[in-house]
């Protein structure tokens, strides 16, 4: 599990709570004693209409919550689209960076090659900047998909960066559409995209807008179906989920993997 703090003053769901050094490094410990893997950080949000953040902005955001983690032997994920950003978690210990955009500007694939970092090469129908609220129908949100890690996994792999070192993530939510159904069938089919690509796939449905479309719940409410996303994803092979709620995943995962031996 991929525990999520947000180190910025307008994320989505908790934009603010974290802002402060304290803050986040309380929330990282939590998400570990809850039973998260691995801390991702994020210094800059990407929902539509989120301020744009500068790239001193971010590194002072991440700088003492990813010193003091690193230090603490955690694994920390890293996510942000500025490239000067990543390379700045990658000299200071990161172990993940994750990029909204896939990591599209391959003058820095040597740099990233060099890193030792894993790379989360996410899609999105956006190629640069946050998200935006576009309606695209399924059927050309999968030629996308298709197409975007056909070509950036064969560019990223040219550049020397190995296949060990590669994780995908289709993107969900307003990444794909501002309709639901674009992310349903993106779920539904995380088996076969994990099948297609030889490669872990991470996902991270948690409170996403498809959620709140479907269910008609606020962010306050959101927590059951965020689960019931989360534990599909489990289901269908999903290497790494990223949540905001360790807790409640961690003990659903519990079940989830009693009643599967059970029936074994």
């Amino acid at each position: 599990m991929v525990g999520i703090v947000n180190v910025t003053a307008d994320s989505f769901s908790d934009g603010g709570r974290f802002l402060a050094t304290e803050d986040a490094l309380a929330q990282a410990w939590r998400l570990l004693a809850a039973g998260a893997d691995i801390i991702e950080l994020g210094a800059a949000a990407s929902h539509p209409g989120a301020e744009r953040v500068s790239v001193d902005a971010e590194i002072r955001r991440l700088a003492d919550v990813l010193d003091e983690l690193v230090t603490a032997r955690v694994p920390v994920s890293i996510d942000s689209y500025a490239p000067e950003t990543q390379l700045y978690a990658a000299a200071h210990g990161a172990t993940y960076l994750n990029d909204i955009h896939g990591f599209p500007d391959p003058e820095r694939y040597a740099e990233l090659a060099d890193s030792g970092c894993t790379l989360i090469v996410m899609h999105a129908v956006q190629h640069r900047g946050p998200a935006t609220k576009v309606r695209i129908d399924p059927p050309a949100v999968q030629q996308g998909i298709d197409r975007f890690f056909r070509d950036r996994l064969d560019a990223l792999q040219a550049a020397g960066i190995s296949r060990d070192r590669l994780v995908v993530d289709p993107g969900l939510g307003y990444f794909l559409s501002s309709a639901p159904e674009p992310s349903i069938m993106v779920l539904a089919g995380l088996a076969d995209l994990k099948a297609g690509y030889g490669l872990p796939v991470l996902v991270s449905p948690s409170r996403k807008s498809f959620l709140r479309t479907l269910t008609g719940k606020d962010l306050a409410d959101i927590g059951p179906a965020t689960l019931a996303a989360e534990l599909y994803a489990a289901g269908q092979g999903a290497d790494f989920i990223r949540t905001h709620d360790v807790a409640a995943l961690s003990d659903a995962l519990t079940i989830f993997t009693a009643l599967a031996k059970g029936r074994a």
